[in-house]
């Protein structure tokens, strides 16, 4: 079931590294919102978009204030908040690689034509509805910090689907549905959970090097840039020696 996950390891390193603190924590507490709104609920014991929402923030350590404030206003017919609706977009970069993009907007048309911008001005190609989204699997991804045999024997006992190793340590995957109960299940048997959400995992991968691998790089980030741009997802297989 293992293998290695050099995508995973560039993104999270890139998470970690270049993401501007204040965009990240608008980011999430946008989703916080929308969560609410559409769930109807400020309870993450009742509302799955709303927990799902509140684990990717403090996976980026988004305060907790922030985001209890995000809820109380959400939940308020006072707020005034913009009602942000879900818009997925679709297309191609360099070296034939598939890209997956999640927005939340209050505004489709602006964000369309931003996401489009990008693409023409950083060598990719906007697709239809439908064009790429096949090539991804919605799945629950874990990461721990550690990757040994006991983690890996764990994992499996609580339903994992499949793993892959990265030197930053393992990555988890679960079906949707399950990904509470065996990052929870991690946690209890002592593992230290780095983070656990919901991610589009590819596939197949595409393998990308040389100035294919710059370029995409280079169009992913411009895209992650956008402020109604939420997650960007690709099926680029990195070479080992990728430094970014």
């Amino acid at each position: 079931m293992a293998g290695h996950s050099k995508w995973a390891q560039i993104k999270r390193k890139k998470g970690a590294n270049d993401k501007k603190r204040s965009a990240v924590i608008s980011k999430h507490l946008r989703a916080i919102t929308a969560a609410v709104r559409s769930g109807g609920s400020g309870d993450p014991a009742g509302n799955l978009s709303l927990k799902n929402a509140i684990a990717a923030a403090k996976t980026d350590n988004v305060p907790v204030d922030n985001i209890d404030n995000a809820i109380k206003r959400a939940v308020s017919s006072e707020s005034g908040a913009a009602d942000y609706k879900e818009a997925v977009y679709e297309g191609y970069g360099p070296g034939g690689t598939a890209i997956y993009i999640e927005t939340l907007t209050d505004n489709v048309n602006r964000t369309v034509a931003e996401v489009r911008s990008v693409f023409t001005k950083r060598g990719g190609s906007m697709g239809n509805s439908g064009s790429v989204a096949w090539q991804f699997e919605n799945k629950g991804v874990i990461y721990l910090p550690e990757n040994s045999e006991a983690a890996q024997e764990a994992a499996i006992e609580l339903g994992a689907e499949d793993m892959q190793e990265s030197e930053a340590g393992l990555e988890i995957s679960t079906a949707p549905s399950e990904l509470y109960a065996v990052s929870e299940g991690l946690a209890g048997q002592g593992f230290k959970v780095e983070s656990a959400q919901l991610s589009r995992v590819p596939s197949n991968t595409v393998s990308v090097s040389g100035d294919d691998a710059r370029k995409l790089m280079i169009l992913i980030e411009a895209l992650e840039d956008l402020d109604d741009v939420q997650n960007v997802y690709s099926n680029a297989e990195l070479p080992e020696d990728y430094e970014g």
